[in-house]
């Protein structure tokens, strides 16, 4: 039976390179000279550093460009809250997003079952499963997906035939 999987999983050596990137611009930066503006990335968390509130969101805007750049969707990211360290120092914490939620799974699921087509949904882990008998039907549900779920950077993968 012809199958594919809905996953939102980042190209994370992508994610890695445009850190290490931004990491380079904001070292070689006039205006980020003799200040504590830097970044970096954990696991799946990227961690901004600043003077200020204002130093972050310049920060910010250099991850971003070269996470564009690198052809990452910006939607992967999770931005936590601004917390104090030390000082008048601050921290923000970004998260990377790596797998379908567990509502957004079942969004997903109930879209393609209440679409009337000859397909079946199934949340497995982190990912939903669409099977069904032709892949004109398939292909409806790709679209379907892409149409509607604009929030969160879906990609489908694993298409069996």
């Amino acid at each position: 039976m012809p199958s594919f999987d809905t996953v939102c999983e980042p190209n994370m050596v992508e994610v890695r390179n445009a850190v290490d990137n931004a990491a380079k611009e904001i070292g070689t930066r006039f205006d980020f000279k003799g200040t504590s503006a830097a970044l970096e990335l954990k696991e799946k968390e990227i961690t901004l550093f600043g003077d200020a509130q204002f130093q972050l969101n310049q920060v910010e805007d250099i991850l971003t460009s070269k996470l564009v750049k690198r052809n990452v969707d910006v939607r992967f990211l999770d931005k936590g809250d601004v917390q104090k360290i030390g000082g008048d120092k601050v921290k923000q914490v970004i998260k990377v997003r790596n797998g379908i939620e567990t509502e957004q799974a079942k969004k997903i699921t109930r879209l393609v079952k209440d679409s009337k087509l000859k397909v079946q949904a199934a949340i497995q882990g982190d990912a939903v499963r669409i099977s069904g008998g032709k892949r004109d039907d398939l292909q409806a549900a790709m679209a379907l997906i892409r149409k509607e779920v604009q929030d969160v950077p879906l990609s489908f993968n694993n298409f069996r035939d």
